[in-house]
């Protein structure tokens, strides 16, 4: 059951330490929930059905950094969703509050019953706590949902399990965040969409650039973006470019500009219809549909040539 868009914002926490200290029961969900994707979802209803049975709050503790930066460092994966981003969007799944625990190497080191101790019982005093079926904890990983469950017959909760979703049975292709990570790899921004449930959103602070657009008529807003943001492969897509409250379709190019011999990688956006001074601005871009790969033309008339037909064909993906 998907529960109801709610009103309040969500409590947010940083460490235990801002956890009240007349915080009382709870229903807890325990896991990374990068991209707050489909199967997230689920399990995230699943808590905040129980919590609401129970009459209870719903909190839901994710990590930061990622796990596998401190357990392997430099294999951070890409980056779906920003903690900002995480926390409106369970805020908007009915989550009462979200914590984050700062993944360090005193929390790797904890056992399975120290995390469980420390955490659930005595931070969070979890009366359920809702995982995957796929959920590891404890020093080296050797907590599983058995030893959840074993955990709360001892100290007083619920340990339940979710089931992964599944789409497309009969190829096996699990809803996942490394699924969605390789559709955006190879931008494949449906199917990325379809996984989600909504589109793709890579976030920005808008910073000046070569300003080529501009000369050829076509400013670009070139974004610069947080370390390990999950960047679809290099190519033309339509997006929709998100500026507060407002958005407006956009043209973007991922990718080393090749007809200009580049070498850094970019992401630039198009605005359609606005002349605004950007710079400085934080905006988002929801990613909707590859056009095309990256292409060096024989000269500036080509490339002006293509990105005007690109340009039509963004009004005619988004409906303009």
């Amino acid at each position: 059951m998907r529960p109801t868009r709610r009103i309040a914002p969500v409590l947010r926490w940083r460490g235990l330490d801002e956890v009240p200290s007349d915080w009382g029961r709870s229903v807890v969900t325990i896991g990374v929930f990068d991209g707050v994707h489909r199967g997230h979802q689920r399990l995230i209803g699943r808590a905040v059905e129980l919590a609401a049975e129970r009459r209870l709050p719903s909190v839901l503790l994710t990590f930061d950094p990622h796990p596998r930066e401190m357990i392997r460092p430099g294999q951070h994966p890409a980056q779906l969703t920003t903690l900002a981003r995480r926390a409106d969007l369970v805020s908007e799944l009915g989550v009462d509050a979200f914590l984050v625990l700062p993944f360090t190497s005193d929390v790797a080191r904890m056992t399975a019953d120290e995390f469980v101790h420390q955490v659930l019982v005595e931070r969070l005093h979890a009366g359920a706590a809702i995982v995957g079926r796929n959920f590891r904890f404890g020093r080296g990983g050797n907590g599983d949902v058995a030893v959840l469950r074993e955990l709360g017959n001892r100290f007083g909760f619920v340990g339940e399990t979710v089931e992964l979703l599944t789409d497309r049975s009969d190829v096996g292709i699990t809803c996942s965040s490394t699924f969605i990570r390789s559709c955006i790899d190879g931008g494949d921004m449906r199917a990325a969409a379809e996984a989600l449930g909504r589109p793709h959103r890579v976030e920005g602070v808008v910073v000046r650039g070569e300003q080529r657009g501009r000369d050829l008529g076509f400013p670009t807003a070139n974004l610069s973006m947080a370390r390990y943001t999950a960047i679809p492969a290099d190519g033309v897509y339509a997006a929709r470019f998100v500026h507060g409250k407002r958005e407006h379709s956009a043209a973007v190019s991922i990718g080393t500009n090749p007809t200009f011999s580049g070498r850094q990688r970019t992401v630039e956006a198009y605005v359609l219809d606005i002349d605004e001074d950007l710079y400085g601005h934080h905006v988002a871009l929801d990613f909707i549909d590859r056009l095309r790969g990256q292409v060096r033309f024989d000269g500036v008339p080509a490339l002006i040539e293509q990105m005007n037909r690109d340009v039509e064909q963004v009004r005619a993906i988004l409906g303009d």
